[in-house]
């Protein structure tokens, strides 16, 4: 784990929504085979994240994102794994090597044929973009007659914000909102929805609120939650046309506020128009104005 709560926040947002095998599946096919369709969600199953290293003679945890073995039938093909960032780590490689050496060193004893581990980088970040590839040798300073004795590992960076349109369309996940969401918003900082259906709606919206520093999706969802299928969200559009009402019925009780406030009208006549008591507009009366509603 990253440290810091924010940070922590943003890695179950994220592990929630790419934990589902038809969202790692879709992710991986696109990303390392192009969108061919070579991983079937079905052939999924998680990993345990965790191992550990020794430092200054204590055990210490250490625990990537999301990892899956990929089976065909009995045969573990691969372990693959994502790493999620926010922020350019040009120490990466040092983590990453740590993980999928411990998923080697796990096959040391067994008699099962041996598997290659994959492991990639997400990164949700805008400004700086990130390299493509980062590779160990760029973390190390490597005295000039050692060079040809390092070996090398490289880790590869898929920068989502800035996918090409034609990647995006690619997906047919939910990561399809997501990718479709950072690259909007990085290249007009305003968001038009598709009307593709949200299969997981409150991992979704949980994850762009999160990664997106934008808190009106999930509480679109927490609004909604308790409706019946019909009334639910169901795609972005629905979960924007909540935002915009929430809006809307902010900018109502704010001006019944300033009403208040200037003399303009009884606290009791505004506390009627909002549809609330008095107790609770003098509640929000208290607050800071941004946190009105």
């Amino acid at each position: 784990m990253k440290g810091g709560d924010e940070v922590a926040e943003k890695d179950i947002a994220e592990k929630t929504l790419e934990g589902y095998n038809d969202v790692f599946a879709d992710i991986a096919n696109v990303l390392l085979f192009n969108g061919r369709r070579l991983i079937n969600p079905d052939d999924l199953e998680d990993r345990t994240p965790n191992s550990s290293y020794k430092v200054d003679g204590k055990i210490h945890g250490q625990e990537r994102d999301v990892a899956k073995a990929w089976r065909n039938g009995t045969i573990r093909l691969a372990c693959i794994g994502t790493e999620n960032q926010t922020r350019v780590d040009k120490l990466m490689p040092l983590r990453i090597i740590g993980y999928d050496g411990a998923e080697y060193r796990s096959q040391y004893d067994s008699k099962e044929p041996k598997y290659p581990v994959v492991t990639f980088v997400l990164y949700f970040g805008t400004n700086p973009k990130w390299n493509d590839e980062i590779s160990l040798r760029d973390c190390l300073e490597i005295p000039e007659e050692l060079k040809e004795y390092v070996n090398d590992y490289k880790v590869k960076i898929f920068s989502v914000a800035y996918l090409p349109k034609e990647k995006v369309e690619q997906f047919t996940s939910d990561f399809r909102i997501v990718a479709d969401y950072f690259v909007q918003q990085r290249l007009t900082n305003d968001y038009v929805p598709n009307p593709q259906t949200i299969d997981h709606v409150k991992e979704t919206l949980e994850l762009l609120s999160v990664m997106g520093d934008d808190h009106r999706f999930i509480d679109a969802y927490n609004e909604n939650k308790e409706k019946s299928a019909e009334g639910g969200i169901h795609t972005m559009s629905d979960a924007l046309n909540t935002i915009i009402g929430r809006e809307t019925e902010k900018a109502k009780i704010l001006t019944l506020i300033d009403l208040v406030e200037d003399g303009s009208l009884s606290i009791e006549k505004a506390a009627e128009k909002a549809g609330m008591t008095v107790k609770q507009l003098k509640e929000l009366m208290d607050k800071a104005p941004l946190q009105t509603v």
